[in-house]
């Protein structure tokens, strides 16, 4: 199933918050992006209901298998434009942050592909 772009920064929340902080929960998803908590509770429904991630009894969110390659992914995306904006290109880091936040999900395949062959020479 297609994700959404909001879709795809929540996932890439979960996996970073859990990379810092090994427990990740509604709360702190809704805190790291500044929404209310009844949107990230909503939010979260659609992406249990999709598979991208399950929910303990604790509140504790987990990515799935699929989930937790989609946010690798955008993560990866996001990693790879910021380092062209600000390394290639000379963009502000703040600059290259949030537009690489934005562009991580309308670059196409081809184009990322390209963009990742060009980075690593």
């Amino acid at each position: 199933m297609a994700i959404r772009e909001s879709g795809e920064d929540y996932l890439e929340t979960i996996l970073l918050l859990h990379k810092k902080t090994g427990f990740v929960r509604s709360v702190d998803v809704a805190a790291e992006l500044g929404y209310s908590k009844p949107s990230i509770s909503r939010a979260m429904g659609i992406l249990k209901a999709n598979g991208y991630i399950s929910i303990e009894p604790s509140g504790q969110i987990i990515l799935t298998e699929s989930g937790a390659a989609k946010a690798e992914q955008v993560y990866e995306r996001h990693v790879m434009l910021r380092r062209f904006l600000s390394e290639t290109l000379g963009v502000s880091e703040e600059n290259a942050e949030q537009d690489a936040c934005r562009i991580e999900h309308i670059l196409s395949e081809e184009t990322y592909s390209k963009l990742k062959i060009f980075m690593e020479k």
